[in-house]
């Protein structure tokens, strides 16, 4: 019996593992897989597929990068047979061979409820672009973040706050705070120094700061 055909038995869901990688998790801006290339070429799948079944196979891991969750494919012949553009005769043929393009694929259990076909390098990939995505937004987030506090701080100055209040972060940090929530739209002038001003009185009144030092 064929792998494939042996992955439609009907099978004990609770004994399954669970997928790592939530359904809420995308890769929507994912326009390359980071790919090991002296890996691929040693593994077993490489060297002992037949070609067409190493190449669908191949397209099969990256048809798996755009399906949810993410990394995982659908145990359904038809779907997977649509997928790569092939008849349904043709997959099961594929899934005959000693090494069929279903290598290493198992089943398990997803978040969203569904069962789904997975497999451990393809996770591996996936979770490390979503960590390296994770990065990327956090280190960009904290860039938008600077530069907003640093803009901040230039309009106190223009305001005419003594120059220590404005070189104080801890100070400018609480002031962004305390605009992010209270300050609605985008910060232009005059609104924003009516903000600031206000946000300026309830730092006095917290005590962040002693007074708040204008030039005239």
């Amino acid at each position: 019996m064929s792998t494939q055909m042996r992955l439609l038995q009907p099978v004990d869901v609770d004994g399954l593992p669970e997928y790592p990688i939530s359904a809420d998790d995308r890769l929507d801006s994912h326009y390359f897989i980071q790919w090991n290339l002296k890996r691929w070429r040693k593994s077993h799948f490489r060297q002992m597929a037949e070609p067409e079944v190493g190449w669908f196979g191949f397209l099969l891991f990256c048809e798996a990068h755009d399906e949810t969750p993410v990394g995982t494919l659908p145990p359904d012949e038809r779907l997977l047979a649509k997928a790569l553009g092939i008849t349904i005769e043709r997959w099961r043929q594929l899934c005959e061979r000693d090494i069929t393009p279903l290598h290493n694929w198992t089943l398990a259990r997803c978040d969203n409820g569904e069962t789904r076909l997975v497999h451990p390098v393809v996770t591996e990939v996936v979770r490390d672009a979503l960590e390296r995505r994770d990065v990327r937004k956090a280190s960009s987030e904290s860039k938008a973040v600077y530069q907003r506090q640093q803009r901040l701080a230039e309009v106190m100055r223009d305001m005419g706050c003594d120059k220590g209040l404005c070189a104080d972060r801890v100070l400018v940090e609480r002031l962004d705070g305390w605009l992010v929530e209270h300050h609605h739209g985008q910060r232009r002038m005059p609104q924003f120094e009516a903000s600031v001003t206000r946000a300026l009185r309830h730092a006095s009144e917290q005590g962040w700061i002693g007074k708040v030092v204008r030039k005239n």
